[in-house]
């Protein structure tokens, strides 16, 4: 299969299950919704190294205090996990940015069966040293929590879905300038589309990963077979003749559907002139049970 001459390869994206969350975050004006927004999603890239993924989804259509407001994803391996985590930044990038509250941002895409509640404002509270207070409002609790500003506004929970981890495409080019090129074409294209983020910085991986490595005390390795530099001491690359650069997307989404059309429409947009190939990374099926087919996808 051929899109705009550039080679789809007989491949599948394999993708893990984790849990999600929305949050709202809101402030007096843009500038700050946006500091605290950059504060909770920074570090979050990859589970491998930062424990979570996270980035910005959105600004939000509608906020729960009228004011200006950014919605958030954050998916975790577990629902657990993803809890330890939200609190952490919820505690120290929210709750410190001038002006912010924070609000449950709703996992709507997601069957109702499948989602959860934390209780994260129920657990931040405590930070109030027993002077915070609660009110209910439509049947949902916030919380008060004075702070040296004014009071930090949190509400009680917050909802949590079973999500989509680690869809994924690579392109293959020939040079560097040709491959980025095509790497923003698709960031540009995938972020029409709410319920998923692009965790890697500007939604584009250069270092791409393998499990495991030579180094018995790591857990993963870059990914040798797609390193142009190296190609010739390799003995499994499976980089084309010609190929000099490979950047790689990476997608987390609330639900299947929403990452297998993120696939769709990225992988068009990189199709141009000197992209040699698109394929994407799995393990032959043994690690995730979601599969995206590239050239199923592209029908």
């Amino acid at each position: 299969m051929r899109v705009n001459n550039v080679e789809i390869v007989d491949t599948f994206a394999e993708a893990f299950p984790m849990s999600a969350a929305r949050l709202t975050i809101t402030a007096r004006n843009e500038k700050w919704a946006m500091q605290a927004a950059l504060a909770a999603t920074g570090f979050a890239t990859s589970v491998i190294g930062c424990g979570i993924e996270a980035g910005i989804e959105g600004v939000s259509r509608q906020t729960p205090d009228g004011r200006p407001g950014l919605d958030c994803l954050f998916f975790g391996m577990s629902r657990k996990d993803l809890e330890k985590h939200l609190l952490k930044r919820i505690g120290q990038a929210i709750m410190t940015a001038p002006t912010s509250a924070c609000f449950d941002g709703g996992v709507l895409e997601c069957p109702e069966e499948k989602r959860k509640t934390l209780k994260l404002g129920g657990k931040l509270r405590f930070f109030g040293d027993g002077y915070q207070a609660s009110k209910i409002i439509a049947e949902e609790r916030y919380w008060r929590i004075p702070v040296m500003e004014g009071d930090f506004l949190i509400q009680e929970t917050f909802s949590v879905s079973e999500a989509v981890g680690g869809g994924n495409f690579m392109i293959l080019a020939e040079s560097a300038d040709v491959a980025l090129e095509a790497a923003e074409a698709a960031v540009e294209s995938i972020r029409a589309i709410r319920g998923l983020i692009l965790p890697f910085p500007g939604g584009i991986v250069r270092s791409g990963s393998q499990v495991g490595s030579r180094y018995a005390f790591l857990p993963a390795s870059t990914n040798i077979a797609f390193c142009p530099t190296i190609r010739s001491r390799v003995p499994d690359t499976v980089l084309p003749p010609g190929t000099n650069s490979v950047l790689e997307i990476v997608i987390d989404g609330l639900t299947f559907e929403l990452v297998a059309e993120a696939t769709r429409v990225g992988i068009k947009a990189a199709c141009i002139p000197g992209v040699l190939q698109i394929t994407a990374g799995n393990y032959g099926g043994r690690l995730g049970k979601h599969h995206f087919h590239l050239r199923k996808l592209l029908g």
